[in-house]
């Protein structure tokens, strides 16, 4: 049953709201949101809010990166949903928004709705798809320091406690914004955290994923920091991905297990792993495609820089992680190469997209990488990991426009070649030092 605007405005308004904002996730992966009065909820439903058609094409800092179709003309409307609405900060909620035209159609470059018509092309398919996300992150001092000097401790006690307050008031705040956080713990990287959501469908985890950034950022303001979600936020530092699993089921149970293939996939789970690794040449631009991506997407960075799979190989591209009793979401594949300068929405569209694809044509798996390529001697594809190339492949692709539209493939192409032309010359330290909170909620 629809939400009314006037019932939601009174819980809200029971849990102190005075502002609403609703969002929008552009090509360059930054979140942009306008506000209105709580009273305003339904006009932000049935009319939404005009934004100009350049924000899609907003980039990383002040630049817009106008395109043939996009220029200073016209206006869409960002409209969100009343039962989408959750508390993200004192007095202010939160919904993630649907990019319209005047008319009240999707614009072509809503990155919501295009996940949202792949959710439907795998229901027509008879198949159901649940996503889980981990969000990688760095903790940063207010002057954009690294936040603490002393020797880190990757998954230590002592460094998660000493920021006990942080992360309780994380925990709490995540919940009051209705996000089921399944895991928080400091990782590899001096001062960076992982915070892992539970599964759930392909356009709701992408909002959580949203809603995850504004809470973490908000909690940790509070504490005197600031949270970096930049791929790699400080020169020959541990950089931060933004790693997604998919598992897929029809009727007959879950892709991934239940078979008497590799680790118990069925035949079209094992075709869905090979059109995901079949398609990485041509949408890393999509994954992993901004000026600081090259710089994590490295061997032995565990982030994923080969073309290949294997069961639990962190340092492949695809993760596989088999249906055990230690798994209890059951097997799912993860994608290892997102990185959070990635649009989400667009992330998980071309994994599902890409998975689909392989069902359709009944790919066949390639052979398990078991170990790091560099020491298994195997030679996946190589991926091309350099940004300009990476660009060029995802532009000149046929798979790229079918998965995700021409539209939107112009889009990102021309808001990532900006990001080359402005920052590409530039020494890494000083890149990373002006990119440090781009993506940041």
């Amino acid at each position: 049953m629809p939400v009314s605007s006037d019932d939601r405005i009174e819980e809200l308004r029971a849990e102190g709201v005075e502002l609403v904002a609703g969002s929008v996730t552009d090509m360059a992966g930054v979140t942009r949101a306008k506000y209105v009065p709580l009273r305003r909820l339904g006009d932000f439903q049935r009319s939404g809010m005009g934004v100009s058609p350049s924000w899609s094409v907003f980039c990383v800092d002040t630049g817009i990166a106008f395109t043939p179709t996009i220029g200073v003309a016209g206006d869409l409307r960002i409209r969100i949903d009343p039962a989408d609405v959750r508390v993200v900060d004192d007095g202010v909620a939160w919904a993630p928004g649907n990019l319209d035209d005047q008319q009240g159609r999707p614009a072509p470059l809503c990155v919501r709705s295009i996940l949202a018509a792949t959710e439907r092309a795998a229901a027509d398919r008879g198949l159901s798809a649940k996503l889980g996300a981990e969000l990688e992150c760095t903790m940063v001092a207010l002057d954009g320091s690294p936040a603490s000097t002393a020797p880190w401790s990757p998954y230590g006690i002592r460094t998660s406690l000493e920021r006990s307050a942080f992360l309780v008031e994380l925990a709490t705040s995540a919940e009051r914004a209705g996000l089921e956080i399944e895991q928080i713990h400091t990782e590899y990287g001096h001062d960076q955290l992982e915070i892992s959501l539970a599964p759930d469908t392909p356009v709701a985890t992408a909002d959580a994923v949203i809603r995850a950034r504004i809470v973490i950022g908000r909690a940790a303001a509070r504490h005197g920091l600031q949270i970096s979600f930049s791929p790699v936020p400080f020169e020959g530092g541990a950089g931060n991905g933004a790693h997604l699993h998919l598992s897929l089921a029809d009727e007959q149970g879950p892709l991934f297990g239940g078979g008497d293939g590799p680790y118990g996939m069925r035949p079209a789970g094992g075709s869905a792993i090979a059109g995901i690794i079949d398609t990485l040449p041509d949408l890393l631009g999509v994954y992993a495609g901004s000026v600081l991506s090259s710089l994590r997407l490295k061997p032995g960075n565990w982030a994923g820089a080969a073309a290949c799979w294997g069961l639990e190989n962190r340092e492949a591209a695809v993760r596989f992680i088999a249906a055990t009793p230690g798994n209890p979401h059951g097997a799912n594949a993860e994608l290892k190469l997102i990185d959070p300068s990635a649009n989400p929405y667009l992330a998980a569209t071309a994994l599902l997209g890409s998975a689909l694809r392989g069902i359709d044509r009944e790919l066949e798996l390639p052979d398990e990488v078991p170990d790091a390529p560099s020491r298994s001697g195997a030679t996946p594809p190589p991926l091309p990991t350099d940004q300009a190339a990476a660009i060029d492949a995802m532009e000149s692709s046929a798979i790229a426009a079918e998965l995700l539209s021409p539209d939107v493939i112009e889009a990102l192409v021309s808001v990532r070649r900006y990001e080359i032309t402005t920052y590409g010359g530039q020494p890494p330290a000083e890149t990373t030092r002006a990119l440090r909170l781009a993506w940041s909620c």
